[in-house]
């Protein structure tokens, strides 16, 4: 995995699971790697990926079973579809805004040009 400078590693990881689990690869109830396995894939410390996983057991993605290790709950996928929803429309919506006054960027060009994509792309 190619990490991005400026973003903790163990974030990453968290980002990098959940996009496995939106995508199905993990479903629910079903068992995810082992924080030691999942290291070696990911060529990190075992503590570092530890910490993304109790990251994702602290937000509700992941749940524990002693001995057995982590499970995707079965809310998971809706809790990180929230997560970034939110996290679009508290961060990324109103840089976008501030980018579209600098740039001089109208609603209506925005809105055309975002009808185009959506439609191209369905």
């Amino acid at each position: 995995m190619n990490f991005i400078d400026g973003q903790a590693i163990y974030i990453q990881i968290a980002e990098r699971l959940s996009d496995e689990i939106l995508a199905g690869i993990y479903e629910a109830d079903s068992r995810v790697p082992g924080v030691r396995d999942y290291s070696v894939l990911l060529e990190v410390n075992v503590n570092t990926t530890v910490k993304a996983y109790d990251l994702l057991a602290q937000r509700g993605v992941l749940y524990s079973k002693r001995g057995l290790g982590y499970f995707v709950a079965p809310e998971a996928k809706q809790i990180i579809l929230n997560n970034r929803r939110r996290h679009f429309f508290e961060t990324d919506v109103p840089r976008i805004a501030q980018k579209m006054q600098q740039l001089g960027i109208s609603l209506k060009e925005i809105t055309d040009i975002l009808g185009k994509e959506l439609n191209h792309k369905a």
